[in-house]
């Protein structure tokens, strides 16, 4: 469950953030605040991944918080929601690692294909335990190439996943099980067994009957 919270100085601006986030999946909004004060007890308290941030609060500019944030908060993921166009506000966002800038009106289809952006980001990175030059690309930019591959795939296979087996399958110096795979994945059997036969399906892989001493035999899954 992604913990978010608004800081948002228009307390009706505020409740349509609330109700765009209530249509996303997986989302909890675990706190709003009216200023910067509000915000930074707010991140002391609560526990959030993401905080949507305007700049024009009336104590304090969101993006003079923005340091403070980092310093205090670095886990902290923010995106900027805000009717401010000046150049440097952006700028002083991009330097201070904000995952977006949104500028009002924010429309419910770009609000929330920005926070599925995010949230395919974030879990794109907590899928890996090390990173590659293809995940990289991925995440800088090319997220949408991977939702046109999604669309290829069939129903329970997920690009994200399937990437992440793939790069199993390839750091094996041998075959693997279905319940080789599951514990690598961090999945059941029956996860593993179907991202497993796809990539046989479309013969990125192979599967052969292996015979121990006793009990069954056991389907195991070479790279082809």
């Amino acid at each position: 469950m992604l913990k978010v919270a608004i800081a948002e100085d228009d307390f009706r601006v505020a409740q349509v953030q609330e109700q765009f986030l209530m249509k996303i999946k997986e989302i909890q909004v675990v706190g709003k605040a009216l200023n910067a004060k509000e915000t930074m007890e707010m991140l002391e308290e609560k526990e959030v991944d993401l905080l949507l941030l305007d700049v024009y609060m009336p104590d304090e500019l969101g993006t003079d918080l923005l340091p403070k944030i980092r310093d205090r908060f670095p886990h902290v993921d923010i995106i900027m929601i805000t009717a401010a166009t000046e150049k440097s506000m952006l700028e002083k966002s991009i330097r201070n690692g904000v995952c977006h800038y949104l500028i009002k009106p924010v429309t419910l289809e770009k609000f929330i294909q920005t926070i599925e952006d995010y949230k395919k980001k974030k879990q794109l990175l907590e899928s890996h335990a090390e990173v590659n030059q293809s995940l990289v690309d991925t995440y800088f930019g090319k997220i949408k190439e991977k939702e046109l591959d999604q669309k290829q795939l069939p129903s329970g296979v997920d690009a994200f996943t399937l990437q992440k087996v793939k790069e199993i399958m390839q750091s094996l110096d041998e075959g693997i099980t279905i319940e080789g795979m599951g514990e690598k994945m961090g999945a059941s059997r029956t996860t593993a067994r179907r991202y497993l036969e796809y990539l046989v399906s479309t013969n990125e892989c192979t599967a052969e009957l292996e015979y121990g001493i006793v009990g069954r035999p056991e389907r195991k899954y070479y790279l082809a």
